[in-house]
Parts: structure tokens; C-alpha cells; sequence
């Protein structure tokens, strides 16, 4: 497996936010590797801004440290290291005054040469609105790329105030909704697979996909994000964003060309044809779990954030009328697993049905962590003599590179920080999208918020609530199971 470096122009990255814990886990990181693997040019700079009170040595030892924990050894031999910590710099700036705006710009300005500018806010939304300000305020938003993290919003209305207050300053042209999870490969793959192969695309469709299985089971609990979970949970920090995208990726229509526009249409009219969900018929199409011991680590006795949460979807188009979409995610869990799985439907006449084991349904497994990879399992015959025995075989495209030596599958803040540097905005999610994914999660979650009660308790290390099995069962159907 051989991988195509294609350099970037002259770029200025600044990371507000740049002490935080993303930027130490992630951003920093990702930068080192492209930077390692010579994609990031000479001229780039590195500008971190935060509150705290360093200077470049200063920022460039807490980047020592990070890159020391989150990336292996056998890549920080050479001179690799020393020459991305040299792009670094700092400036301690306050978002909400004066401090530290003035050196920004004038170090922004040094040296003229024409280079891409872009602010990356590794913040709480919060500050998206007042960061996105002082940089108009002091002549720095001009031509600049603004990237922002999620959550954007809490709900519908605060998502559209966010965006109507981004939008004043940066155009919708320049800005970068990220969601690391539409940089795996194995995501972009999808894409691939269904519009590059025509064996696949033929059968996309009602008439011959039984179901859709989306999970991102993780074992961890919130740790040390417990203050921002209990305002957000399962619903908003994760299926509003990163399962909501995936469906999409799944059921969209082919675009007309593969550039950022086209894609995200199609994506937008998949939002704005899924089943509304409201009342009691959101009751019954969801489950919110909370695992046992989570208000004591919130410290919120009273909690009621969901921790874990199920859905059954439905497409209101000719595609995928008949074709349920189920969703899942959850925390402490019995494994870290994302994936997507497409159930194809059995066979229109089986002439097997004698046969002792009956014969399984094709199934496409699209798997995003935490090995990325795509299994078509196919039934065979087992081989031997004295009898006719079926099994199923599965045909696997893994793309983790673990059998070819010096590959390292990069990860997805490398690729997506370096398509924002391109003006690349096809894995970027867009404002009217972010509307319509708010506009069928808020109906759902209001049903929750007037039906009462709290989420049901599940056991950690498990499958998650029962009633998530009874959400399945109730259909015929049955999750995967989570076990490693």
C-alpha cells in the first residue's frame, strides 16, 4: 500500500485553545505526522492562543510532551521532531479584551508573502461567537478559514444563533464544521464502494437491503468530561453529529460530481426526508440508557443525561421506503466498535431450506475502529466430502496496512486539517445541514424531556439496555453483538 504525498501551500494555523486537550491529543499530532511526512511546507507556521501565560519555549515544551505521549517513538527519531517544533509559536491572548491581539497580528503580518490563513477554534461553542468577533474587530478574519468543533449548539435555535453570529464574520464559503469521524478512511471508502463499483450500487436500494445497522460503542466512560456531558449526552454529542452523518453518507443519492457542494446537497435531502419522530411514536422508535454509577461521576445525583441511545429510522424516499435505519451509541459498553452494517435480504426462493443450519443473509460490514476495514460476508459451500454444509465466508478489505512494513494509517485530523488548508470543504458538514439534523433530533428529545422519567440503567461492560434489545426483537431482528 503506497500513499501519495501531495504538498500543501504556505499556511499560518492558529489554535485557539492550543494548552487544551484536544489539541494536545489530536491536533499537535496529526500536524507532526504531515509535517514528518513532508506534506506541510517550509514556510508554515503553527500559532497556539490560549489564556496561559507562555511563550514559544514555553508552548513548544508542553508540544514536546504531547507528541512524546500520543505518538509512537519510531517516528520521533531524526530531525523531524526539532523542525515541527520550530514552526511553533505563541501568543497568550484573552478572547474577550485586548491582550495579546495586537502581537497576533503582527505576527500574522510577518513576512508579507501571501500565504492561506487559518483560525482553528478548539474551544467551547461559547466562545465561538466572541473569538469569531475580535478577529473582525482586529482585522484578521479577511480571507481567513474559520474551523470549529462540535457541538454547534444545543438545539435547533441556539445552532442557528451560532451560525447566524459565525456567519457575520466569515462567509459560509470559509467555514469548517468538523467531524472527525467523515476523515476515516474507511468512511470515505463508502463512497467508493458504492459509486466506483458496479456491483454495489445496483443493489443500494429497499428492494434488496434488508436493514442498516449503525453502532459507535465505546468503553470508556466521560472521565474527565463530565461537566460538559451532563448538558450535552448521548443525543448531542454523538447522533445529532457523528451517526446522523454516517446514515447519510449511507443513503444518499449518487451526486452529480464529487465535489463539496454536491455531496452535501444529497446528504441534506436524506436529513430532510428522514420520518419525523415526535410524542409517543418517538417514545416507541427510541431508548435512552444511563449506565450504573454515572450521576455519582457527574456528581449530579439527579441526572437524568442520557448515556446510551437507540433509534429506528425510516427514509421517506423511493430508495429506502421499507428499509429501516437503526442507530446506537453508547458508553461503557463491552467494546470500542464502530461500524456500519448493511443486511442484505435473503434470497427470493431459498432451495436450501433443508438444509440442517439455514443460510445466512449477505451482510456489508463497514468498520470505522478499531481496526477500519469492510467485510462482505457471502454464504459458501464448506468444503469436504459427505454432505452439502454451508458457511458463511467472509471477503475482507482491511486498510489498517498491519502486514506491509512503515505503514501508518493515518489519522482523521491529519486528513482533515490539511483539506481545510486546500479549501476542500467535501467532508465538512454545512449550516443547513446542521438545521435538518437539529430539526429531526429536537422532536425526539422533547418527547423524552415531557414523557419524564429517567433513562434506564444498564449494567457497565454490557450490551446496554434491555429495552435496546426489545427495540430489535420487536421487528425480527437482533443486534450485532459488541463482542470483541
Amino acid at each position: 500500500m503506497t500513499t501519495r504525498i501531495i504538498p500543501v501551500d504556505p499556511f499560518d494555523l492558529v489554535i485557539f485553545g492550543a494548552t487544551g486537550d484536544l489539541a494536545a491529543r489530536k491536533l499537535l499530532p496529526a500536524l507532526f505526522h504531515r509535517d514528518r511526512d513532508g506534506q506541510i511546507p517550509d514556510r508554515a507556521r503553527i500559532v497556539g492562543c490560549a489564556r496561559s501565560d507562555l511563550d514559544d519555549e514555553g508552548f513548544r515544551d508542553l508540544a514536546r510532551a504531547a507528541l512524546e505521549e500520543h505518538v509512537d517513538a519510531e517516528y520521533r527519531t531524526g530531525d523531524a521532531l526539532d523542525r515541527f517544533l520550530a514552526r511553533l509559536h505563541y501568543i497568550s491572548i484573552d478572547v474577550f479584551g485586548d491582550k495579546g491581539w495586537s502581537p497576533l497580528r503582527a505576527l500574522l503580518s510577518e513576512p508579507e508573502e501571501a500565504r492561506i490563513r487559518v483560525f482553528y477554534l478548539s474551544v467551547g461553542p461559547s466562545l465561538f461567537g466572541p473569538i469569531a468577533d475580535a478577529l473582525k474587530t482586529h482585522g484578521l478574519a479577511d480571507e481567513a478559514r474559520l474551523v470549529v468543533e462540535k457541538p454547534i449548539g444545543h438545539d435547533g435555535d441556539s445552532a442557528k444563533e451560532l451560525n447566524d453570529r459565525i456567519g457575520a464574520v466569515f462567509d459560509e464559503s470559509r467555514v469548517y464544521r468538523i467531524d472527525h469521524y467523515l476523515g476515516k478512511e474507511t468512511v470515505q471508502n463508502l463512497i467508493a464502494l458504492r459509486f466506483a463499483n458496479a456491483l454495489f450500487e445496483p443493489l443500494w436500494n429497499a428492494k434488496h437491503i434488508e436493514s442498516v445497522r449503525i453502532t459507535v460503542a465505546e468503553t470508556l466512560g466521560v472521565e474527565d468530561r463530565a461537566s460538559y456531558y451532563d448538558k450535552a449526552g448521548a443525543m448531542r454529542d454523538m447522533v445529532q453529529n457523528h451517526l446522523l452523518q454516517l446514515l447519510c453518507l449511507t443513503a444518499m443519492e449518487p451526486p452529480h460530481h464529487f465535489e463539496a457542494d454536491a455531496l452535501r446537497d444529497e446528504k441534506l435531502k436524506v436529513l430532510r426526508a428522514l420520518r419525523p419522530l415526535s410524542g409517543t411514536e418517538a417514545l416507541k422508535a427510541s431508548v435512552r440508557g444511563q449506565y450504573a454509577g454515572y450521576p455519582e461521576e457527574a456528581e449530579n445525583p439527579a441526572s437524568t443525561t442520557e448515556t446510551y441511545v437507540a433509534l429506528k429510522a425510516e427514509i421517506g424516499t423511493w430508495r429506502w421506503a421499507g428499509t429501516p435505519f437503526y442507530l446506537r451509541t453508547g458508553k461503557k459498553l463491552r467494546s470500542r466498535l464502530s461500524e456500519i452494517v448493511v443486511l442484505f435480504r435473503q434470497t427470493p426462493h431459498q432451495i436450501f431450506d433443508d438444509l440442517a443450519t439455514p443460510v445466512a443473509p449477505n451482510s456489508l460490514v463497514i468498520r470505522l475502529q478499531p481496526d477500519e476495514a469492510i467485510t462482505l460476508s457471502i454464504t459458501t459451500k464448506d468444503p469436504g466430502p459427505g454432505g452439502f454444509r454451508m458457511r458463511e465466508t467472509p471477503l475482507d478489505m482491511s486498510f489498517t496496512g498491519k502486514d506491509e512494513e512503515g505503514f501508518r494509517m493515518p489519522d482523521a485530523y491529519e486528513r482533515l486539517v490539511m483539506d481545510v488548508v486546500r479549501g476542500n470543504q467535501t467532508l465538512f458538514m454545512r449550516r443547513d445541514e446542521v438545521a435538518a439534523a437539529w430539526a429531526w433530533i429536537d422532536p425526539i428529545m422533547d418527547a423524552w424531556r415531557e414523557g419524564g422519567g429517567k433513562p434506564e440503567e444498564y449494567d457497565r461492560g454490557s450490551e446496554g439496555p434491555m429495552s435496546a434489545m426489545e427495540l430489535m426483537i420487536r421487528d425480527g431482528r437482533r443486534w450485532r453483538s459488541l463482542a470483541p
